[in-house]
């Protein structure tokens, strides 16, 4: 079956998304190194320039605010610096910080990256991964489920970075509120901290995350359709969402819809960072989810969208007239 996917695209535009989740700042320092410190064999670097970008599920709010959305963050910061620095990036995507709550006895997770022209030398994480107060939790989901109620989302996506904030019960309560108000829920989830919530319209796990969820072993060779079909029945099962959309890699993604798989090959032509491109991915399908488009149409939309930030080098997003530009550039489509 063949869809108009600029149409796909179109329809993005004013959906408004919720994203609940760990909120984190991402920090590139950036220097050069001409000598080696005198104290310890480890190189200096230089200070130069110093950069800040939405992590976690800021990169998902971002990508949906640069893919025509209305995004609106559901999570938990310090009373710190780094929060201020993370509304001033928020500020700067037009997306809406009221429902973020200051939690005083955590900090906000920062993920510092020293580099040195284009190498990245060392990562440092600043970062509280205990569990959440409880009253911070029963205020967001109280927050997010009275919006739900009051018709204020299109989609609603489940960010899971297994930082403490998010747990089963209250994860299920906005599936639940989600699901009585006719809202689609995505989940982009952590095996390392499960959460089997049931009444999902879809899961997005990349290749690794949907093994570990199935408790196979990842083979080595690229997967086959028997393989990845008893994953998809394995995860369905366990989590019983409507939709599963598996990340590939170079392979492209793998659809199930009830008990059909679909293959959507990579629309990358050069892969050059990976990084950040499973946010791009669950923006751009939850999105097309949101304006009622079928699944498989919007992870076809997705597919092409994380075919362009495959080949720029860093987290970054895409925009919606680059994701039409990609759509419209390919006959097949």
């Amino acid at each position: 079956m063949s869809w108009d996917l600029s149409a796909v695209v179109k329809s993005f535009s004013g959906k408004r998304v919720a994203v609940v989740g760990d909120l984190m700042l991402d920090c590139y320092v950036w220097g050069k190194v001409d000598r080696i410190s005198p104290e310890a064999p480890v190189p200096v670097v230089r200070v130069e320039k110093v950069n800040f970008r939405l992590g976690g599920a800021g990169n998902v709010l971002r990508n949906i605010a640069t893919l025509g959305g209305i995004a609106t963050a559901f999570g938990a910061v310090g009373n710190d610096a780094e929060a201020e620095e993370m509304f001033r990036e928020f500020a700067s995507y037009s997306i809406n910080t009221d429902n973020i709550v200051t939690d005083d006895t955590r900090r906000t997770t920062v993920k510092r990256r020293i580099l040195a022209g284009s190498q990245q030398l060392i990562r440092v994480d600043y970062e509280d991964s205990n569990d959440s107060a409880q009253t911070v939790r029963e205020e967001i989901a109280a927050r997010l489920n009275s919006a739900l109620r009051k018709d204020s989302f299109d989609a609603v996506i489940i960010e899971d970075y297994a930082k403490g904030l998010l747990t089963e019960d209250m994860a299920q309560s906005i599936v639940d509120t989600a699901n009585e108000c006719g809202v689609p829920v995505i989940l982009d989830p952590k095996p390392r901290h499960r959460m089997y919530l049931h009444g999902l319209t879809l899961i997005k796990p990349n290749r690794s995350e949907a093994y570990a969820m199935a408790a196979l072993p990842s083979p080595d060779a690229p997967d086959t359709a028997e393989q990845l079909t008893e994953v998809a029945k394995r995860i369905k099962e366990a989590w019983g969402t409507k939709n599963l959309l598996i990340s590939l890699a170079s392979e492209g993604m793998a659809l199930f819809e009830e008990d059909t798989l679909t293959m959507l090959p990579t629309k990358a032509q050069e892969v050059y960072d990976v990084c950040g491109a499973g946010d791009t991915v669950i923006a751009a399908v939850s999105l097309g989810l949101a304006a009622g488009n079928p699944a498989a149409a919007s992870a076809a939309v997705a597919n092409h969208a994380a075919g362009i930030v495959v080949a720029k080098v860093g987290t970054v997003t895409v925009s919606t007239d680059e994701l039409l530009t990609a759509i419209t550039g390919n006959a097949a489509n």
